[in-house]
Order: C-alpha cells, then structure tokens, then sequence
C-alpha cells in the first residue's frame, strides 16, 4: 500500500500504521480515509497530500 506526505508539514501516513490518534486502525489504505479525515498534525485536508516515494 502507498503512503502519502502532508504537503504542509510533511506527516507520512502509512497505512500499515494507520492513524492511532484519530483511531483510524492499521491496513486502511489512504483513498478509503473518510472525506472529514485531516493531517493528525496540522489539520490539513486530505487533498494536502500526495503520494510518498521514498
């Protein structure tokens, strides 16, 4: 599954990890995050980010 970058404060989200503060669990790929989901870290909305390549 990809991970996907906070153009705005560079939070990874990894789906593998999922997101634990806003209880999103692990094995949730980013494109199945509700619509309301934002960056745990500055709030940005979901069009924010984009695909992570490392």
């Amino acid at each position: 599954m990809d991970r996907w970058r906070c153009t705005v404060c560079g939070y990874i989200y990894d789906p593998e990890v999922g997101d634990p503060i806003q209880g999103i669990q692990d094995g949730i790929p980013f494109e199945e995050l509700p619509e309301s989901w934002v960056c745990p870290y500055c709030g940005a909305p979901r069009e924010d980010f984009e695909k992570f390549i490392d």
